[in-house]
């Protein structure tokens, strides 16, 4: 474990604050009934926290000595920091506005300050909302520390940014097979036929065609955090989390059917 952790410290040398900007969670309106069902179905099973991926690696489990595929999340400076707190009353729903990732106050603009201000929260680059039933248990500029909010052996649901793979063909962006590459086949890699030519004389949307391949916002559930070293201040979860390495991640209790969400 000592090689392991002295890998990982070299690693969260990136951790460092280099990018430009804040992403603010974009505000949905009321307009028809079927909405407010979506949103129903959007509730989080509990607050939870910003994260920088940091790489994968093996742990090794000190119970059976098994090897264990993990990933290593840290957190840059600054932490995750409750910003603002909304409510029903003055907002029309119940959600927790986290901040994380500090940055210096000439990265930000004149309105980011001053929003951040009302909460005495320091400048920070990213706000995520996290929806939950009841936010009475939160204050403006109260931290969020990891380790309080997870233990090990609890599941999470982490979402981020997939890799970006650029255009690609439908052999590698749906698992398409290929054609023959003898007896005179004009066609290895092709897509071949997409539609009858009468009936209905154009193309499906939605048909699986060559295009672009990943960068968009994925989610993987069900995680299992193997590990929290509170010295390192890094998380090891089990597997493969979207995005490369210094993504932004979204880390939320896992949604278990029967447990924290109602069966119906």
């Amino acid at each position: 474990m000592a090689m392991a952790a002295a890998s990982i410290g070299g690693a969260l040398g990136f951790l460092a604050p280099r990018r430009r900007g804040v992403s603010f969670a974009a505000a949905v309106g009321r307009r028809r009934p079927s909405l407010a069902v979506v949103r129903a179905a959007s509730y989080e099973a509990g607050v939870g926290v910003m994260a920088t991926k940091v790489g994968m690696m093996t742990y090794f489990d000190p119970e059976n000595g098994k090897p264990v595929p993990v990933t290593v999340v840290g957190f840059r400076e600054g932490g995750n920091v409750v910003t603002q707190v909304k409510t029903a009353a003055t907002d029309g729903y119940d959600a927790v506005q986290v901040g994380y990732h500090g940055v210096r106050e000439d990265k930000l603009t004149r309105p980011e300050l001053g929003h951040l201000g009302k909460a005495s929260a320091p400048p920070l680059r990213h706000l995520q909302e996290f929806r939950l039933v009841a936010v009475d248990a939160f204050d403006p500029g109260q931290a969020l520390e990891f380790n309080e909010l997870f233990k090990e052996g609890d599941l999470v649901d982490v979402s981020a940014k997939s890799i970006g793979k650029g255009f690609q063909g439908g052999i590698k962006r749906h698992n398409f097979k290929r054609g023959l590459m003898t007896h005179g086949s004009k066609s290895h890699r092709a897509l071949g036929s997409i539609g009858a030519g009468t009936t209905p004389g154009r193309v499906y949307k939605g048909k699986k065609m060559p295009g672009r391949m990943g960068g968009t916002k994925t989610k993987i559930r069900k995680l299992k955090i193997v590990r929290i070293d509170n010295d390192l201040k890094v998380v090891m979860i089990k597997g493969a989390i979207p995005g490369k390495q210094g993504n932004l991640l979204r880390i939320t209790p896992a949604k278990i059917v029967g447990k924290n969400i109602p069966k119906s």
